[in-house]
Order: C-alpha cells, then sequence, then structure tokens
C-alpha cells in the first residue's frame, strides 16, 4: 500500500470513542466521510470512519466498534494516513510534487525537496547544489506539472531564482 500522511490524532473528546484530528490535507472532504479507512500509528492499524463532525480547527472522528474512550486513549499523539489507492481525485497530491526535477528555460534548476505553507499560498523549495529557490506554487509561476516524467516546468520571471540570500545566510 501506498500510505499518504493526513493529520494527526491530537486528543479525544467525550468519553464515548470520539477523537480530535489535526489536518491540513487538501483533500479532506474526500476522506473524512462514514466508512472511509484510515490508518493509525506506525503500525497503520486500520480503522474505519462511522462519523465526521468539524468542531473549532478539529476534525472530529468516531470509528466503527469502538464507543469508548478507554479504546482510542492509545491512538493519543499518533500520525493518521491513507491509502492513496482509496482517493479518487482529479487533483496532484504535495506528495506527487516532492521529487520532481525543476525546469527553467529548458534547464534544470533544482529538485523540489518540499512545500511551505502560506496564509496566501504554498511555495515550493527547489534545491540544487546545497541553493535553494523559492517559488510560489500557483499558476502563475508554474508553466506545466509532468508526472509521468517527473518534472514541473516553472515560468521564470525576473528576480525569482538564486533570491535565497536567506538562506544561505542563515541556514
Amino acid at each position: 500500500m501506498d500510505f499518504i500522511y493526513v493529520g494527526e490524532i491530537v486528543n479525544t473528546h467525550g468519553i464515548k470513542g470520539e477523537v480530535r484530528i489535526i489536518s491540513d490535507f487538501k483533500y479532506k472532504k474526500e476522506i473524512f466521510k462514514k466508512n472511509f479507512r484510515l490508518y493509525v500509528g506506525n503500525l497503520k492499524k486500520e480503522l474505519i470512519i462511522n462519523t465526521y463532525r468539524i468542531h473549532k480547527i478539529y476534525d472530529m472522528v468516531t470509528f466503527i466498534g469502538i464507543n469508548d474512550i478507554n479504546d482510542v486513549l492509545d491512538y493519543k499523539g499518533q500520525k493518521v494516513y491513507i491509502n492513496r489507492a482509496d482517493l479518487k481525485i482529479d487533483g496532484i497530491l504535495d506528495e506527487d510534487i516532492i521529487g520532481l526535477d525543476a525546469i527553467s528555460k529548458e534547464k534544470n534548476i533544482g529538485v523540489v525537496v518540499d512545500i511551505l505553507k502560506s496564509k496566501a499560498h504554498d511555495i515550493l523549495v527547489v534545491e540544487k547544489n546545497n541553493n535553494r529557490n523559492l517559488i510560489p506554487y500557483i499558476n502563475e509561476f508554474i508553466e506545466k506539472i509532468d508526472l509521468k516524467n517527473k518534472k514541473i516546468y516553472i515560468k521564470e520571471i525576473e528576480g525569482l531564482l538564486n533570491e535565497n540570500w536567506y538562506f544561505n545566510t542563515f541556514s
């Protein structure tokens, strides 16, 4: 199975086995629904969602066959995953982007090593020879994503590349 990290169980809620999950997964509406399979912890214990609701910043979930707080206490602090094959979407996941070669003006400018989250938009971290470039992950800067050939094509705009003084100074 190809597991994708979607969040973490941060606490229990009430006495009937409900858990609080913190998740910034892009496609929450596709996974947090009745009968969807989640995999919890290092051992990837399969649990099936019974109920889902949003409460404040948390995704609140109960699981089929679990009706008591004592049955979910061990899951507190555990990471939550899904099986990639269970996710039926047309979009591209962050996991698909990391590791792609970044190409600009027909030359390789590095590899996408991370995606930073910000309030405005996500930012690609492209690294080559210990130099990093931060590229906004928005349509104005992304020409094409070619998952088959493992490449992402960047529209180079003056000043976009080699603006990494911060990382070189403070890394």
